[in-house]
């Protein structure tokens, strides 16, 4: 019987240990990634979190100050159906607060901002003619929206 070489036997022992190394290496490596990865996502839900709760407050502000008189309903409809779709909430929350769509659909047309300031008098009091009549047929329904709003998270 042949002896085997004990240097190949060293050699192949060395490459055993390099290569066990190496995938420890990137085994370490791995590891420090995905840590840093589950923290990333761990800060971006976060964030997520607090964003969502910070329209949800816009959300109950808005309902709380068209409770109270202390913006139109035309635009308290616009600003809540904006932070509501924002929000992506769901076909039935879109169906209970339909007065907030509603009236946001039906003024789509008014310009606003910058806009509304390059308007005429003549032209803006027709639009508010308009959102007038509007927002009398809408009130109870928007009015009630808005109570209903109160203290609700989405």
């Amino acid at each position: 019987m042949t002896e085997f070489p004990t240097w190949l036997l060293v050699l192949a022992a060395l490459v055993i240990f390099a290569l066990a190394a190496i995938a420890g290496y990137y085994l370490r490596r791995l590891q420090v990634a995905t840590r840093k990865q589950k923290q990333q996502l761990a800060e971006l839900e976060q964030a997520a979190e607090e964003q969502r709760q910070r329209v949800n407050d816009s959300i109950q502000i808005i309902a709380r100050t068209l409770l109270d008189e202390g913006v139109g309903m035309t635009e308290a409809a616009i600003r809540i159906r904006v932070l509501l779709d924002a929000l992506q909430v769901e076909q039935g929350v879109k169906e209970e607060f339909v007065a907030f769509y509603t009236i946001a659909d039906k003024t789509q047309h008014i310009p606003i901002l910058q806009e509304w300031k390059k308007l005429s008098p003549k032209e803006r009091f027709k639009f508010e003619i308009e959102m007038a009549a509007l927002e009398s047929e809408y009130r109870d329904f928007a009015l009630d929206a808005a109570r209903r709003i109160l203290g609700r998270q989405f």
